[in-house]
């Protein structure tokens, strides 16, 4: 996988041990397309040591998955049926958000000033939809692989 545009931050997620000692990386989708939320479900799900804890498409049901659900990376849609992502990221910055956990932001709306803000919120990463859809697979097997990864 390559990583080379990424910079390093010395922040790691923090995975769990599963019961037979496998590390996991916990996942939450946050998108109001049934079609990307599957389409991204299926992807992930092909990337060992990762496991979809939960999808949601709402503001308000991603702060409860968030709550009730361990978690270790969230991929959020910008858009959504209720809500936004960016409503999502305010309320994690205020303390919603636990220690050592990464978000990616996965977007059509790619536009300058949503990147600007994403990242001042809080987001890890950035990606648009049309053109990187490659890239939150390539971030979450890096994550789940050990490897260190930062904003972008």
């Amino acid at each position: 996988m390559d990583m080379s545009n990424l910079h390093a931050t010395g922040a790691h997620v923090s995975l769990h041990d599963s019961t037979y000692g496998v590390s996991k990386l916990r996942v939450i989708i946050v998108e109001d397309s049934a079609l990307i939320r599957a389409r991204l479900a299926e992807s992930l799900a092909e990337i060992p040591n990762v496991e979809i804890v939960d999808q949601v498409e709402t503001e308000g049901a991603a702060l409860a998955a968030m709550r009730e659900a361990g978690w270790d990376a969230a991929v959020l849609d910008l858009q959504l049926k209720q809500g936004t992502g960016l409503g999502l990221l305010k309320a994690l910055a205020q303390g919603a958000r636990p220690p050592n956990t990464r978000i990616i932001v996965f977007t059509n709306y790619a536009f300058p000033q949503y990147r600007d803000r994403s990242l001042a919120l809080g987001a890890d990463f950035f990606f648009d939809k049309a053109r990187e859809f490659h890239r939150v697979r390539e971030v979450l097997q890096g994550l789940a692989g050990g490897e260190s990864a930062a904003t972008h």
